[in-house]
């Protein structure tokens, strides 16, 4: 019997002296939900997060939800069965995701949204870049190039919200040179999907309805890529801006070669461990990170971490995308 009571005793100190420590001290095992691997960007995002958690003493599991919105829901559901503690999101659907957020608050689990915003539910965090300032620098760096001409738009996919922010950053910035009579808008569609073959379509209908177009803002470096595939076959290569984001690097050789303009560099890195960070501290009953600001998702606001991009172009490879050691300067210039 006393030897049961010392026990007891000894358990009970060890509450005392040790609040909490099984929570802060726990190995956190986070389910990270990919909307898919069909760009290049993504494989290097779910790299860096991965080494990231592992560094914080956590574990990783990612799903691939192939584009898949109901896929990526009952990806989500089989984590939240198999226990894993939090959940790191990049949605194939803006509106469709905000079922993975109740499926995991109904077991106590938080979400953060990495990159694509979830819309219309009680999201826990929210981890991206600046999509506003990002389609301002595209509409900016073309504009200081091209002050007066004929601009076209092809945004990315409806069912992301970056698709929105990219369209007003870039608008902010055009739409005073629209009314000052200097840019003329001849074209502006969006995407059902950020890819390749999208903005070739997109790029054929707009060089046949205009050929004079003077300047073209693609949503990413996959559409960019399809609309420098139809000027290529229109004849009318280096003679046509074109402006890209993610910093790929296919199109990063286009740069080199005089035949894109400019991409957005992503600082993926620093995202991957901004939410790596967040995730396991999350986990752990931890308040994530200590400063941030807050984003509407339409149903509440959201705390949030936002990095910044920045502009790159042939002049600059060296001390952007190469210097932060995302691409190789000899496969840049290979």
């Amino acid at each position: 019997m006393n030897y049961r009571i010392t026990i007891l005793i000894c358990i009970f100190l060890a509450g005392i002296l040790f609040p909490g420590c099984d929570k802060k001290d726990q190995a956190v095992e986070v389910g990270f939900l990919v909307h898919a691997f069909d760009k290049e960007r993504w494989k290097n995002d779910r790299d860096y997060f991965v080494e990231n958690v592992r560094e914080l003493g956590g574990t990783v599991k990612v799903m691939d939800a192939e584009n898949d919105a109901d896929k990526q829901l009952a990806q989500a559901k089989e984590l939240l069965a198999n226990g894993v503690d939090v959940l790191v999101v990049i949605p194939v659907d803006q509106f469709a995701a905000g079922a993975i957020v109740e499926a995991a608050h109904a077991q106590g689990v938080k979400v953060i949204s990495y990159d694509r915003l979830i819309k219309n539910c009680k999201l826990d965090f929210y981890v991206s870049t600046d999509n506003v300032e990002i389609g301002a620098l595209q509409a900016t760096y073309l504009t200081t190039i091209k002050p007066v001409g004929k601009y076209a738009l092809i945004g990315g996919a409806l069912n992301d919200n970056n698709s929105q922010l990219l369209y007003l950053g870039q608008r902010n910035v055009l739409q005073p040179l629209v009314e000052r009579g200097d840019i003329e808008i001849v074209y502006n569609e969006f995407t059902d999907a950020w890819d390749e073959d999208e903005g070739y379509q997109h790029a054929k209908t707009l060089l046949k309805e205009h050929p004079d177009v003077d300047a073209i803002i693609a949503g990413n470096d996959e559409l960019a890529m399809g609309v420098i595939r139809a000027i290529r076959e229109a004849g009318k290569e280096d003679q046509i801006l074109v402006a890209g984001m993610d910093a790929d690097l296919r199109n990063l050789r286009e740069i080199v070669a005089g035949h894109q303009t400019c991409t957005v560099y992503k600082p993926y890195e620093k995202l991957a461990a901004t939410a790596a960070d967040v995730a396991v501290k999350l986990a752990r009953g931890e308040n994530g990170e200590r400063t941030y600001q807050t984003v509407s998702n339409g149903e509440l606001l959201v705390p949030t971490v936002f990095h910044t991009g920045m502009i790159v172009n042939k002049e600059n490879l060296a001390l952007t995308v190469i210097s932060e050691g995302y691409q190789r300067e000899e496969e840049v210039y290979k």
